[in-house]
């Protein structure tokens, strides 16, 4: 699985590597002229102009990245190579998961961080010591929400529609792949999955504020207990649909 993570991770870096590069450059060089007080007015609102754009830039790079490890698995001619490794197929479609996920993750995290402290720094320092008061006023658990359950939940949310996109994308190599319009009705599978996932969340309207928008259910968490359940169930439908996903694979794919 090790080879499978390093030819996905290669595979996804390519125009992603040189669009977060320029981006680390650019936004270090900000930081470190803003930390020692160099950095002019003008220079500050450019700063952040540029970071904002810097965001844009990168969660493009993002998804071009993920396509391009998704092209590996299910387009001719790479994918021949990718269906003949002797690995079962859960292990690499895990390794591209988990490559999409490290690579989405630390880039955009640097870029949402350091554009947070380029704005934070035209407004004023003080602004760094108003957060910092504020979460100390805040007690143990709401905290705890804030710093773990919160991001979690993130995590848990992007994994699993990382996991429908790529459920679809199978279902449209496999039993859709000679149906007319399969793109279409892939992608209408991926609205279904979301529709069955938002009706899973009643489960949680014990602890939980439900509201519905349009054709989905939407909860609001309300209650200690309700986020960090909201995150297993995620995580649940998420290997749910992973499973499902690699059975697919594993059956029928048409590159």
């Amino acid at each position: 699985m090790k080879a499978q993570f390093k030819y996905a991770f290669l595979a996804g870096l390519y125009f992603r590597g040189y669009a977060f590069a320029v981006i680390f450059i650019m936004n270090t060089v900000f930081i470190l002229l803003g930390s020692i007080g160099v950095l002019p007015f003008a220079a500050s609102v450019t700063a952040v102009s540029l970071g904002g754009v810097a965001i844009a830039i990168m969660l493009a790079a993002n998804i071009g990245g993920d396509i391009a490890i998704a092209r590996r698995m299910f387009s001719a001619p790479i994918a021949y190579l990718h269906a003949l490794t002797p690995v079962p197929r859960w292990k690499t479609l895990l390794a591209g998961i988990i490559a999409m996920a490290v690579m989405d993750i630390i880039t955009m995290t640097y870029v949402i961080v350091t554009e947070v402290w380029l704005s934070f720094n035209l407004a004023g320092g003080g602004y760094w010591q108003t957060v910092w008061n504020y979460l100390g006023t805040l007690d143990s658990s709401l905290l705890m929400t804030l710093v773990l359950w919160i991001p979690l939940a993130a995590l848990a949310y992007y994994l699993l529609t990382i996991m429908i996109i790529m459920f679809s994308v199978t279902a449209r190599k496999s039993f859709l792949c000679n149906l007319p319009a399969s793109g279409l009705l892939a992608f209408l599978l991926a609205c279904a999955c979301f529709y069955v996932i938002s009706l899973l969340q009643l489960v949680l309207a014990p602890f939980s504020d439900v509201q519905r928008y349009l054709f989905f259910i939407i909860i609001t968490p309300g209650s200690n207990v309700a986020l960090p359940l909201l995150v297993i169930l995620t995580l649940l439908e998420t290997t749910g649909i992973f499973i499902l996903t690699s059975k697919l694979i594993e059956r029928k794919i048409n590159l």
